[in-house]
């Protein structure tokens, strides 16, 4: 059997498509007789708009519409007309909605007019290869892109029979697509290892695929849902993806001068704090939220592989969160060997400074630490499952070890109050030498959220996003299965409080570049111990506070976070005579200075111990999108 799999935009083009990459291997393995071919949409668009733009539409605008316009839709808005077969379909209900939102729409309409050419191109070449079946696999904005391709595909050879799977078809999404769209004969619901191989096992007897879980297929002109299976695939059955084809379309691409390529690897799917505390805004793991992993030695032998085979030595891993097992097998095996790895992880945010340190030594340089809020109260809502105060710790060691994260600042919360936000605005000035958030946002209604599955969360009313009119032609009550974003209600805070939470998150992003407080030892000057801490902040007076005795070991002790009581306990057991006054009122003066950060009844220090290496927070962001986008 012949089978072409495809990936179409907006996959980011300096990243290989995991999900190809696996089936491709896992064919290998189980089927070696068939025949498997690639098709990298998303590279070749890239390289359309460059050739027929004259140079006008490069990568980098690709990427700014395949990253910054998720939440509007105009990724699949550019193919909308390629597949309704109209140039003029959802031109006029994107230019309402772009007016009313003040969204700039002149890129994605300057590549509209290229899209139905650049469709019928790719059902040349993917037709060229004769294949017996073609797999679309979509994330995100591949829907419509792919669904484009898909119906060009059977309307110039009706008897192709044509597959799709990912993210975009976990759970109603999958029926809803498949039984909205005739020309597409199968859709594989939620994980493929095993679904996709038995589906092909039927295609090659000729039988009708009623036992395979999942999957939607047409029973006599009528789509039928087979029940979802409650088995995960199990890690060992996850083979390393193989980049070859990728690579070899990469090299010969016109693309490449523009790009940074990467490798992407999978060391774990689902999310273990998730298994037992949803965070409540959460939809990422869909129907899979059962955390499993590969062996630290099995991930870091798919590395080493990879690494050796295209010489490429950024690393994106798509795990939603980090396996805590990786700080005694893989990370030790990646910091022994030798290698300028620089890789991209997804962690909790109440590592430790040892953890953290580790994952610098490893190789990691870009962190998504899902810290969200500096609100204990908030953050309880969210069921995050840490505090405040240890957001800001984490904040302060990623500097110290030189490691980019990137993260937002989320509100809208039912429940949520004023005050839950008044005492963290306040203090932001005083974090201006920290990493910003990308922004503040009002949370998203995400299906398979606590927030969706349960209308106790306080979003009982929703309805498909809006950006969906200007995308699909279809009804209300389609769209409503067939989508993964809805608006609702807004909840929790608005109006001056919003305000003054998105101008302070300005502001401190405004500042960061050229802010630092960084805490000197100064060893002993005249028989007593001195601590400097110089203070260089946007907003601050320039100055260096000096402290010794037991004001210079407070400000080290809280480093880690303490309460008054504990803070005070600790330094009298530790032989310091100070009184509770004393270390009261001198917690408001180090308060009031910026160099403390309360949260509730705890303060943690907020000078660092290294002058932070900076980074252009814009590449980092572009490479937080990336790594999103592939994670989806």
């Amino acid at each position: 059997m012949r089978v072409q799999l495809v990936t179409m935009p907006w996959h980011p083009i300096d990243l290989p498509s995991l999900q190809v990459g696996l089936l491709h291997q896992l064919l290998r393995q189980v089927r070696p007789d068939d025949e498997v071919r690639e098709f990298h949409g998303s590279l070749r668009w890239a390289e359309f708009l460059l050739e027929r733009s004259g140079g006008r539409l490069r990568p980098g605008d690709y990427e700014a519409i395949g990253s910054d316009s998720i939440f509007d839709g105009l990724g699949d808005w550019v193919f909308s007309g390629a597949l309704y077969q109209d140039e003029n379909w959802g031109v006029a209900r994107l230019t309402d909605y772009a007016t009313r939102r003040g969204l700039d729409i002149g890129t994605a309409s300057a590549m509209r007019p290229h899209a139905t050419e650049f469709i019928a191109e790719c059902a040349t070449e993917v037709l060229a290869q004769d294949p017996d079946i073609v797999g679309f696999t979509s994330t995100f904005m591949q829907n419509v892109p792919s669904l484009a391709l898909a119906a060009e595909l059977k309307r110039r050879r009706p008897g192709l029979t044509v597959v799709f799977g990912g993210s975009n078809c976990d759970g109603p999404m999958g029926h809803a697509l498949h039984r909205n769209h005739p020309f597409v004969d199968h859709v594989v619901r939620g994980e493929g290892e095993y679904a996709f191989p038995a589906l092909l096992r039927h295609l090659d007897a000729g039988t009708p695929p009623a036992d395979v879980p999942g999957l939607c297929w047409w029973d006599d002109g009528v789509s039928r849902a087979n029940t979802e299976s409650r088995r995960t695939v199990a890690p060992t059955d996850i083979p390393a993806p193989d980049y070859d084809q990728w690579r070899t379309a990469l090299d010969a691409s016109p693309v490449l001068e523009y790009v940074y390529p990467k490798l992407v690897v999978e060391g774990a799917r689902g999310c273990w704090w998730g298994e037992k505390h949803h965070c409540t805004f959460c939809g990422l793991n869909g129907s899979s939220m059962a955390f499993r992993a590969k062996t630290g030695a099995q991930l870091w032998s798919e590395i080493d592989h990879l690494v050796r085979r295209h010489q490429i030595l950024d690393i994106v891993t798509v795990d939603n969160i980090i396996d805590m097992a990786y700080f005694k097998d893989f990370l030790p095996l990646a910091e022994e060997s030798g290698w300028d790895l620089r890789m991209h992880y997804e962690v909790k945010s109440n590592l430790n400074r040892d953890q953290i340190a580790q994952l610098g030594r490893a190789g990691a340089v870009l962190i998504q630490p899902g810290i969200e809020s500096l609100s204990n109260r908030v953050l309880d809502l969210m069921d995050k499952g840490v505090s405040g105060a240890r957001n800001v710790r984490t904040l302060r060691e990623f500097e110290n070890h030189s490691l980019t994260c990137t993260w937002n600042y989320l509100y809208g919360f039912p429940g949520e109050l004023a005050e839950d936000y008044a005492p963290v605005v306040d203090q932001l000035p005083a974090l201006v030498h920290l990493q910003p958030p990308g922004g503040a946002h009002r949370i998203q209604l995400e299906r398979f959220s606590p927030n969706f599955t349960d209308p106790g969360f306080g979003f009982g009313k929703r309805r498909p996003a809006e950006m969906y009119q200007h995308v699909y032609e279809l009804p209300e009550a389609e769209l409503s299965d067939l989508v993964y974003l809805f608006d609702t209600e807004d909840a929790g805070i608005g109006g001056e409080v919003e305000s003054q939470l998105k101008r302070a998150v300005a502001v401190w992003r405004a500042g960061h570049g050229g802010s630092t407080l960084v805490m000197e030892e100064a060893g002993q000057q005249e028989g007593v111990d001195v601590l400097l801490v110089h203070d260089r902040r946007q907003g601050w007076p320039l100055r260096t506070h000096r402290m010794t005795g037991w004001q210079a070991v407070a400000l080290r002790l809280l480093e880690d976070g303490r309460t008054e009581p504990a803070l005070h306990r600790k330094l009298t057991g530790d032989g310091l005579e100070v009184s509770a006054g004393e270390v009261g009122e001198w917690l408001q003066d180090a308060l009031a200075a910026g160099l403390l950060f309360r949260d509730g009844r705890t303060y943690v220090s907020l000078p660092t111990r290294e002058v932070p290496v900076r980074l252009d927070r814009d590449l980092a962001a572009d490479d937080a999108a990336d790594l999103q986008a592939v994670a989806g």
